[in-house]
């Protein structure tokens, strides 16, 4: 738990202080060099990305006024799209948003450029090198360049008569539908909702990966999956399950904290979070192989500012995920728009971490495509 450790230091010190904010003006190390002037940026839409372009996109584009930013919000698909654009010797992206796990997964398949992130991002206020400042736990990959951490966890309506008053607290009631009738939703890949099934039959977290790795440790989470599996809505877009819930469809589901923030928060929906077992993920960019020099130039021009440390700071006050950066911590305060106090809402906030679990990145890097086409075959049945 060496991440939830580190995520959990970070948290308390963003609630402990409330250090101004320091402008980063150092050049990146390609200034003055050719760089192409327009870049196809990819990430998942919704919240996130509205936090990513209002923190540093629209920033460096006033900054950069010649320069254009095109968005695709593939993110979910990065690993079957770069794939075939790299079959084709076509490579259309500029830089992509990923999981942890996706990433590692690019890499050893070289898709994803391998970089030295002292090379490609600023050092902190203090002169702390961006890896020092990163930590060993966030840089989980030689292509991975981290942003936030993140989590899955579940949004539940609170205006449900037929639960008679009584409220979700713990991650097995998804799978109570005599105390907690009505359809769910969780999403349409395996990971999260093996780990979650696996613990709701009694398997020890600790334990989880390992019992995972044998055809039995699958059959055994799937056919827990199977109880609440006809009373299931399946969602492939993060927008989906806050939707669900919005319209009263579900009353409970799976979702990225940040996209239930933006429903409980902003949309103020009759809809609360449980955090019990919430499943800890990182985000952030790879850089495509295969670009010309002008457009990679452009990439490390803009990376070098959108993961500084003011700008993974000023992320957070727009979105509920962690900053990726120790340095970003103490800048985070209130909602930029909102006026929200925003650690209470993080996931690393000690008081919603007391049972968090940390994904194995590394194991579903390496087991992720068979268990793929398991989970698919099961979702047929």
């Amino acid at each position: 738990m060496k991440l939830k450790t580190t995520l959990l230091a970070s948290a308390a010190l963003c609630v402990a202080t409330g250090a101004v904010a320091q402008e980063q003006a150092s050049e990146s190390p390609v200034a003055g060099e050719p760089m192409a002037d327009e870049m196809t940026i990819v990430s998942w839409g919704g919240a996130y990305q509205d936090s990513q372009l209002k923190a540093y996109v629209e920033p460096y584009l006033e900054m950069n006024p010649d320069v254009s930013v095109t968005w695709d919000e593939s993110s979910a698909e990065a690993v079957a799209q770069l794939r075939a654009m790299s079959e084709a010797n076509n490579m259309t992206w500029d830089l992509v948003d990923v999981t942890a796990a996706d990433a590692m997964r690019l890499c050893d398949e070289g898709l994803a450029m391998e970089v030295d992130i002292d090379d490609l991002a600023a050092p902190a206020p203090d002169g702390t090198p961006a890896s020092e400042d990163f930590g060993d736990e966030m840089l989980v990959s030689d292509c991975f360049i981290p942003q936030i951490a993140y989590s899955y966890t579940f949004g539940y309506r609170n205006d449900v008569a037929e639960w008679d008053g009584e409220t979700p607290t713990e991650i097995c009631d998804i799978f109570d539908t005599e105390t907690f009738p009505g359809q769910r939703s969780l999403e349409k890949r395996p990971h999260n909702n093996l780990e979650w099934a696996l613990m709701c039959d009694g398997v020890p977290q600790d334990e989880i990966y390992e019992t995972l790795e044998t055809d039995e440790g699958v059959d055994r989470a799937l056919a827990k999956l199977d109880e609440i599996k006809d009373q299931t809505v399946w969602w492939t877009s993060g927008a989906d399950t806050p939707q669900l819930l919005a319209d009263g469809e579900i009353v409970m589901g799976s979702s990225y904290n940040g996209r239930l923030f933006s429903l409980i928060v902003e949309q103020d929906q009759p809809v609360s979070m449980m955090w019990d077992a919430q499943s800890y993920d990182l985000d952030g960019w790879i850089i495509p192989e295969g670009l010309s020099d002008e457009e990679e130039n452009r990439v490390r021009d803009f990376l070098w500012f959108a993961t500084d440390t003011q700008r993974l700071a000023d992320q957070a006050k727009y979105i509920s995920y962690g900053p990726a950066r120790a340095s970003s911590a103490p800048m985070v305060g209130e909602h930029a728009e909102l006026g929200v106090d925003m650690a209470p809402h993080m996931p690393t906030n000690p008081d919603n971490a007391s049972n968090a679990f940390v994904q194995n990145y590394e194991w579903w890097a390496d087991y992720r495509d068979d268990l793929d086409s398991r989970f698919q075959a099961w979702l047929a049945q």
